[in-house]
């Protein structure tokens, strides 16, 4: 029996998007998305907010159309499905830091960072016709990840 590991991610861009270029003809669109959680202290009634960052990462084939890059820019409200994965590392000064990353499949812009000047219809990835009109499809069907890829 297939399982599925997904989840939704709605947030803000914390940085513009970068690109990576890695082996076998890959491109990796790199950029961080703030979650924030609100609620209310119970005891002293002072409103309270705990901000989650995930790292999040759009595989593209080489050549393929980035033009998603003009939207994935620092403060852009985001809708990411993907899957979720933990990353644990060392760091220089020998401290074990772990993260939460995300591999995305599909990116809804819902708040542009500049709302002017783009239009509904310049968000839609014109490779893929099989996605809805307010998404982008960003997965690589025949694409498999290594330990070396992150």
């Amino acid at each position: 029996m297939a399982t599925v590991f997904e989840t939704r991610l709605i947030g803000n861009i914390g940085k513009d998007a970068t690109i990576k270029n890695m082996e076998r003809g890959v491109v990796a669109i790199n950029f961080p998305v703030a979650h924030n959680k609100n609620w209310r202290d119970k005891r002293t009634g002072e409103s309270k907010t705990k901000t989650t960052w995930v790292n999040c990462t759009i595989w593209k084939k080489d050549g393929a159309n980035l033009r998603i890059l003009d939207f994935l820019k620092k403060g852009a409200l985001v809708e990411l499905i993907g899957s979720p994965f933990a990353k644990a590392y060392n760091q220089e000064d020998g401290f074990l830091r772990t993260e939460i990353r995300l591999n995305v499949s599909k990116t809804n812009i819902l708040r542009p960072a500049k709302c002017d000047d783009i239009l509904l219809e310049d968000l839609v990835d014109s490779d893929n016709n099989d996605c809805d009109d307010d998404c982008i499809e960003t997965s690589l069907d025949d694409f498999t990840l290594d330990e070396d890829d992150f």
